[in-house]
C-alpha cells in the first residue's frame, strides 16, 4: 500500500441510500510507480467510479485513466499513451449471503468503510502493458549494430550461417 489515493466507500450508507454514488477524483501514482524506471507518469490518475448496491452486494464500476510513457519493447523509442482501464469490484458484508456464482468475485468484509486504494492500485498494475510497441509493425533494433530499423537500413550482413557449417563457407570461396 503506497498511501497515494484516499478513496473510501461506506457500504452501509450506500445500501440505505439506495441510489448510485459517484466517486471521482485525480490521484498521483508517481510514488507507486517510482520503482519502475521504465515507466514515466505524465499526469495523474483520473478515476470515475460509480457504486451501487444490488441484493446486498456493493458494485463499484468505472474507468481509470493514466497518462504514461514507456519504451517500445522492440526499438526502445518512448511510447506515450493514456491507459484507459476498466474497473469493476464487488463487496459484501460477511453477514450477507452471496450467490454461488459470485463467490469468487465478491470481497467479503467485516468493515463498514472500504478503502478502495489497494483495488485501484492492483488494477493499474495489472493494466500496465508487458511489451509496449510504438507501432504494430515496429522493426526494432538490429541485433548486430543496434541501428533502429524503423529509421533506416543498416549495413550488417543478414545471411545467417549455421555455426556448425561455417567452416564450409571458406571451402567455396576458392
Amino acid at each position: 500500500m503506497f498511501g497515494v489515493i484516499i478513496m473510501m466507500l461506506n457500504i452501509k450508507e450506500l445500501a440505505t441510500k439506495g441510489s448510485p454514488v459517484t466517486l471521482t477524483g485525480t490521484y498521483d501514482l508517481s510514488r507507486m510507480l517510482a520503482e519502475r524506471e521504465d515507466i514515466k507518469v505524465h499526469g495523474k490518475l483520473e478515476a470515475e467510479l460509480t457504486a451501487r448496491t444490488q441484493s446486498g452486494i456493493a458494485h463499484v464500476e468505472g474507468t481509470l485513466k493514466l497518462p504514461i510513457e514507456m519504451p517500445c519493447s522492440r526499438c526502445l523509442q518512448p511510447v506515450k499513451e493514456t491507459l484507459d482501464v476498466p474497473f469493476k469490484e464487488m463487496f459484501a458484508s460477511r453477514s450477507e449471503v452471496v450467490p454461488k456464482e459470485d463467490e469468487d468475485e465478491v470481497h467479503l468484509t467485516s468493515e463498514e468503510h472500504i478503502k478502495l486504494d489497494p483495488y485501484v492500485e492492483e488494477t493499474v498494475w495489472l493494466a500496465l502493458p508487458l511489451a509496449p510497441l510504438c507501432k504494430e509493425d515496429c522493426e526494432g533494433l538490429c541485433p548486430e549494430c543496434g541501428t533502429n530499423r524503423n529509421e533506416g537500413k543498416c549495413a550488417c550482413n543478414k545471411d545467417k550461417i549455421d555455426p556448425r557449417l561455417a567452416g564450409l563457407a571458406d571451402f567455396f570461396k576458392s
